[in-house]
């Protein structure tokens, strides 16, 4: 077995920082209508500014792939050039197409000129580090020396309002209001767009800062908790989903059943307590000391969770001084599964890591309740 370490972290981020008052400029205003409900849920997430992927015309500028490999080129330099890849593991809520894979499609992107490993982690927040961990084990067992990781989102296509016009007509011919549910229309004002990626190697760099991986774990509520987050679905009043697949086509637009949803109440009860619970295990099951830790990178959703997080985790014995936590959500905004990629990127490129720091990584999943954390060491 051998050692791995996080070598390199790149990202990129789409054309010019979106403001609040900007976000319908490029998003379009359903059924020419400014939204009612953005206020709002843009006063409790505290994002700023984001990024998509669009022009001021709702016209997209990048595909996913895209993105995704011009995160990735930011890793190339002397050391590691565009051929020694081996290993491409890639994680995204968002792929720009059900089939290829969203991996396929950004090894095309790279143009490297030969043949590689490719693997694609699917899901919501969690595929990212799916796929980060799928390029550690490879690493530590010998299988590969190096590994390319990514976590990447492009959800502005999915948020415009071309979308969401037709679910809200046919609320008009209902004589109903031609605003569509909040469950949909609620993570228009969350998400944004951009790549994160690191280079694993089984060795630290000779210069600069390198992170050993100690170990990355994941722990899944599903057995527990309907779903929470949903997209190609709808939810019926049971709790079960209804795959988009048994809606006659007809009433894909009508219900907008391809958008991304978020059932809120499930969101509130249970994000903050799964998250502090599978955490304490973690912490039980390699023996940790929470005062040990010297920077907590959380990805959270939205800002409205930031304190309770913190208290949760006190709550389990795990409290964390305010100084010790790194947040960017208010900068960059919500990137899914590129999210912790792109704020690990941010600290590790900052020049404030010192040799033997401990830095701890959770990312929570709101799907179904699923979690990962990881540990790494300053070297």
């Amino acid at each position: 077995m051998y050692d791995v370490f996080i070598t390199k972290a790149s990202k990129y981020l789409p054309n010019e920082p979106v403001a609040n008052d900007e976000m319908e400029t490029y998003l379009g205003l359903i059924n020419d209508a400014p939204s009612k409900a953005k206020s709002l849920i843009l006063r409790n997430n505290k994002i700023t500014t984001r990024y998509y992927a669009l022009d001021k015309e709702g016209n997209p500028t990048h595909s996913n792939a895209q993105l995704t490999a011009k995160a990735i080129e930011g890793l190339f330099d002397e050391n590691f050039k565009k051929e020694d890849m081996k290993l491409l593991s890639v994680g995204t809520t968002s792929p720009d197409q059900i089939q290829p894979s969203h991996a396929s499609m950004v090894h095309g992107e790279l143009n490297i000129g030969k043949s590689i490993e490719i693997n694609t982690s699917t899901g919501l927040c969690n595929s990212g580090m799916n796929a980060l961990n799928y390029g550690f084990l490879s690493v530590k067992a010998g299988v590969q020396e190096s590994a390319v990781c990514a976590g990447s989102e492009r959800m502005s296509a999915w948020m415009t309002a071309d979308k969401f016009n037709h679910e809200a007509e046919n609320l008009k011919l209902l004589e109903e209001r031609p605003i569509i549910a909040f469950k949909r229309e609620f993570l228009r004002w969350m998400l944004s767009d951009g790549a994160g990626a690191f280079l694993l190697q089984n060795k630290p760099r000779e210069t600069g800062i390198s992170l050993k991986v100690e170990f990355i774990d994941f722990y899944s509520y599903a057995h527990e908790i309907e779903a929470c987050m949903y997209a190609g679905c709808d939810k019926l009043e049971d709790g079960s989903l209804k795959s988009w697949a048994d809606y006659p086509s007809d009433e894909w637009l009508k219900q907008s059943i391809f958008a991304i949803k978020q059932d809120t109440k499930i969101l509130d009860k249970y994000i903050l307590v799964k998250g502090a619970e599978s955490l304490r295990s973690s912490f039980d099951k390699h023996n940790l000391d929470p005062e040990k830790i010297d920077h907590v990178l959380a990805h959270i959703s939205s800002g409205y969770f930031k304190d309770g997080l913190k208290e949760e985790f006190a709550k389990k014995g795990m409290d964390f001084p305010a100084e010790k936590w790194f947040y960017n959500l208010s900068e960059v905004g919500n990137i899914g599964a590129g999210s912790i990629f792109i704020a690990l990127e941010e600290l590790m490129n900052s020049g404030t890591l010192k040799k033997g720091e401990k830095v701890l990584l959770c990312v929570p999943e709101s799907g179904r309740f699923a979690y990962s954390c990881a540990l790494l060491t300053v070297c």
